[in-house]
């Protein structure tokens, strides 16, 4: 068994945790509060952005799991690149088997619904994938094996933002414009698989196995709901430039073997609304 640190144990980090800890790993998590941090996870109470106390010994596993809490370049500097850099620096001595950063895939800049992999071009297009990128690279540049990590669109229990756009009649979409997402679930189980993988790839998508038109979505999820029909845009030039518009492929994850709980909007959406009614 394994001694796995989470650095970072919020929704994601949480579950996560429990997970590992029912397969009978040995699993610390770090959080500013403590109390947040959820039973068997052995709590570490401390400020990722201030230097960290000293970690448990004889660690093998570490995952980073921070995201920004709003959307500034500061506070994108603390979580992707500061943190990290605390992490790493209260590592100092230990033999880490593998890093594994959580990223995201707004990094690729593709706007024109191209079909996207890992070995296609990411940009810091701006401050948010700037310090995205800086993160990643810091991670691959540290003593320890790294794995990136680059998750879609999250969705699950708690983020129910589309669903709630649709209800309240406010959503609207651009034709022809592609979206990407993973259940919150799937992005668990992906990081807890892999840990299972014999010498994993620096990089991996996190998506689910369909890029859908978001206009499908949406159509779908109004139906669902038994709402009317969602506003559907004809997008500008400007807009297409400066809206996200890519298919990203999960060939490589699922070349290890692993398989989607959730492998489209259908499943996961289906279920949340199901717990709703």
């Amino acid at each position: 068994m394994a001694r796995v640190l989470i650095a970072g144990c919020g929704k994601l980090g949480n579950r996560l945790g429990q997970n590992l800890a029912a397969e009978g790993h040995d699993v610390f998590g770090i959080r500013r509060d403590g109390s947040k941090i959820e039973a068997p996870i052995q709590p570490i109470e401390a400020d990722l952005f201030a230097p960290l106390p000293e970690l448990p010994s004889d660690l093998d596993y570490v995952y980073y799991i921070v995201s920004a809490k709003t959307y500034n370049d500061l506070a994108y500097y603390k979580a992707y690149v500061l943190g990290l850099k605390h992490v790493i620096e209260a590592l100092k001595g230990q033999t880490i088997k593998r890093l594994f950063f959580v990223s995201s895939s707004s990094v690729f800049g593709q706007s024109d619904g191209e079909s996207v992999t890992e070995e296609s071009l990411a940009e810091a297009k701006n401050f948010s994938s700037r310090r995205l990128l800086e993160g990643e690279e810091i991670a691959h540049n540290s003593p320890f094996p790294a794995t990136v990590i680059r998750f879609g669109g999250i969705y699950g229990p708690g983020r129910t933002y589309l669903i709630d756009m649709v209800l309240q009649g406010k959503a609207n979409c651009m034709e022809d414009v592609y979206s990407n997402r993973i259940h919150s679930e799937d992005c668990v189980g992906m990081l807890e698989h892999l840990m299972q993988v014999t010498n994993p790839e620096p990089l991996y998508i996190g998506v689910d196995n369909e890029s859908a038109l978001t206009c499908d979505v949406y159509e779908w999820l109004a139906e669902q709901l038994s709402v009317a029909s969602v506003t559907h845009r004809e997008p500008t030039e400007n807009s297409r430039m400066q809206r996200s518009n890519k298919r990203l492929s999960n060939a490589k994850i699922t070349a290890t073997g692993y398989q989607f709980k959730y492998p489209s909007y259908r499943e996961g959406y289906g279920e949340m609304l199901e717990k709703m009614s």
